[in-house]
C-alpha cells in the first residue's frame, strides 16, 4: 500500500539548491487534511501531471479544496473527501542568491575608431545575484522533474545571457566612446546590462538583482591565440600579427626588429604596418574582391582595407588615396584602392 504522507516539508536552508521535489522520484500519496509547512524565503508548489495545483508561502496549511481547489476534479466526490491523491511538491528557495561570478570566456571584440586596427579586444569579470520571482514559470520550464535543483545547474545559461547583453551593450558603446573612455564607465556599464538582461531573465521565472563589473580591460591574448579561437579573419589575423611582431621587437632593443622599431618609429612601424594591410587584402583572396561595390564611401573602403575608417579619411586628405568629393562626402572607386594598395 502506497505511503501517505500527512505532513509535507523541507526544512533544509537550501543555500545553493534553488528547488527541492517531494518525493525525489514519482508522485507523492497526499490527502484532505494533509498538513504543508513551508519555511520563511520558501514557496511550495503543488504539480500533477504538469500542471500547478496551487501555490504556498511560508507557514502552515492544511490541504483542502478551498486553498487546492483543482482537488475536487481529482478526487471526486464519490470516494469521500478523505480520498488519497497523488501530487509533487516542489519547495522553491526564495532567497537572493548573491555574490555569483561572471566573466568572459573570450574576449569581446569592440570598435576603437582612429587607434591602432581600429578595433579592440575586451576582457572582464565581476559578480551578479539573482532571485525567484515566478516559482510556478520556473519550476515548469526549468526544473521539469529533476529531485533536486542547484545554482550549478543554471550558472552557465544565465552567464549565457550576461556575456551577450555585454557584449552587446560595449558595441554600442563603443560606436560613440572610445575605448579608454569606456573603461571608466564600469557602473553605468553594470547599470546597462541589467537592464538589458532583465526580459531574458523574468522569462524564466527570475529577477537580475544586480549586476557588477570589477574589472574591464584590454586582452592580453596574442594573434596567434585569437586566430585558434576562430575569431579572426585572415587580414585580421596578419595586421593583428604584425602588431604582436612590433610590439615584441620594442620590447626587445637588443635585436635587429627591435632597433628597426627604436629607431625608425614612426617610418617603420608605418611601413610594417602597410606591408600588413597588403598582405591581408591579398589574403583575403578573389571573394573579398568580388563582393566589394565598384565606388565606396569612406567606412565601406575601410571595412574593404581592414582599417578604421579615420585612417581612409586621412589618406585621402594627404592626398595618397584619390577620392572624389561631392559635397561634404567622398566617395573612392575600387581601382583607387586597389592602386593605393599597390603603390
Amino acid at each position: 500500500m502506497a505511503r501517505i504522507f500527512d505532513v509535507v516539508e523541507y526544512a533544509d536552508e537550501m543555500r545553493d539548491e534553488i528547488v527541492h521535489r517531494f518525493p525525489e522520484s514519482g508522485s507523492g500519496d497526499f490527502r484532505i487534511g494533509s498538513q504543508v509547512i513551508v519555511r520563511e524565503a520558501q514557496t511550495a508548489v503543488f504539480f500533477r501531471d504538469g500542471k500547478a495545483l496551487d501555490t504556498f508561502g511560508p507557514g502552515r496549511h492544511t490541504i483542502s479544496t478551498a486553498n487546492v481547489p483543482f482537488l475536487i476534479d481529482l478526487i471526486g466526490k464519490a470516494f469521500g473527501d478523505r480520498t488519497p491523491f497523488t501530487a509533487e511538491v516542489y519547495f522553491v528557495s526564495m532567497r537572493e542568491f548573491a555574490n555569483e561570478k561572471w566573466g568572459t570566456p573570450q574576449p569581446i571584440i569592440v570598435r576603437n575608431p582612429g587607434m591602432g586596427l581600429g578595433v579592440a579586444l575586451l576582457q572582464g569579470y565581476g559578480t551578479y545575484s539573482y532571485q525567484i520571482d515566478d516559482p510556478q514559470q520556473f519550476v515548469t520550464q526549468i526544473v521539469g522533474t529533476q529531485g533536486s535543483y542547484s545554482t550549478r545547474d543554471i550558472k552557465d545559461r544565465l552567464r549565457a545571457m550576461l556575456i551577450s547583453k555585454l557584449a552587446d551593450l560595449l558595441g554600442e558603446t563603443t560606436s560613440v566612446t572610445s575605448v579608454p573612455e569606456l573603461i571608466a564607465l564600469t557602473e553605468e556599464i553594470g547599470s546597462g546590462v541589467r537592464a538589458k538582461a532583465q526580459d531574458d531573465f523574468k522569462a524564466v521565472g527570475f529577477t537580475l538583482k544586480s549586476f557588477y563589473i570589477e574589472s574591464i580591460k584590454p586582452s592580453t591574448k596574442s594573434a596567434e591565440d585569437l586566430r585558434a579561437m576562430g575569431m579572426l579573419d585572415v587580414a585580421t589575423y596578419t595586421q593583428l600579427q604584425a602588431a604582436d611582431a612590433m610590439r615584441d621587437a620594442a620590447q626587445n632593443p637588443s635585436g635587429g626588429a627591435g632597433l628597426t622599431a627604436g629607431i625608425g618609429a614612426g617610418m617603420g612601424i608605418g611601413t610594417a604596418l602597410g606591408d600588413a594591410l597588403k598582405q591581408g587584402a591579398a589574403a583575403a583572396g578573389p571573394a573579398a574582391a568580388a563582393g566589394a561595390p565598384p565606388v565606396m564611401t569612406p567606412s565601406e573602403a575601410a571595412t574593404y582595407l581592414r582599417v578604421a575608417e579615420e585612417d581612409v579619411v586621412a589618406a585621402i586628405e594627404e592626398g595618397s588615396l584619390k577620392a572624389k568629393k561631392i559635397g561634404k562626402a567622398y566617395r573612392i572607386s575600387k581601382e583607387a584602392l586597389d592602386e593605393f594598395l599597390s603603390t
